[in-house]
C-alpha cells in the first residue's frame, strides 16, 4: 500500500518545467545515460542532470523538449557529473523511463501544482 502523506509534504518537493538545451550520451557509466542541460528560466537558471534515457530517446530528439524535474534535491554525484536536478518519468513496459512533458508549451520555471 502507498504511504499516506500530508499535503505539506508534497509542497516541499519543487517540481518545475524546463527546456532541454543540450543532450549528450555519457558512456562512462555502467548503464549509459544522457547528460542534459535544462533551462529553467531566469530565476532558477540552467541545470544539469544525468538521466538513464538511452533506451527510449536519442539525444538530438531531446533538444528543445520540455521536461519536468525536481529542482530542490541536494546535487548528487553520478559518475563524472554532478547532477543538479532529477528529471521525472514513468516506466514503460520494459521498466525504462519515459519523461513527463507538458502537452502544450509553458514558460520555463513554471511550478507544478
Amino acid at each position: 500500500m502507498t504511504e499516506i502523506i500530508q499535503y505539506q509534504d508534497f509542497e516541499k518537493v519543487d517540481i518545475r518545467v524546463g527546456t532541454v538545451i543540450s543532450a549528450e550520451v555519457n558512456l562512462k557509466l555502467k548503464k549509459p545515460s544522457i547528460i542534459l542541460e535544462i533551462d529553467f528560466g531566469k530565476k532558477i537558471g540552467i541545470k544539469k542532470s544525468s538521466a538513464q534515457l538511452t533506451e527510449n530517446y536519442n539525444p538530438n530528439d531531446l533538444i528543445n523538449k520540455q521536461v519536468s524535474a525536481v529542482v530542490n534535491f541536494k546535487p548528487k554525484q553520478i559518475g563524472n557529473l554532478m547532477s543538479e536536478v532529477l528529471v521525472l518519468g514513468f516506466p514503460d513496459n520494459n521498466g525504462e523511463p519515459v519523461i513527463i512533458e507538458p502537452n502544450k508549451f509553458v514558460p520555463n520555471g513554471g511550478k507544478l501544482f
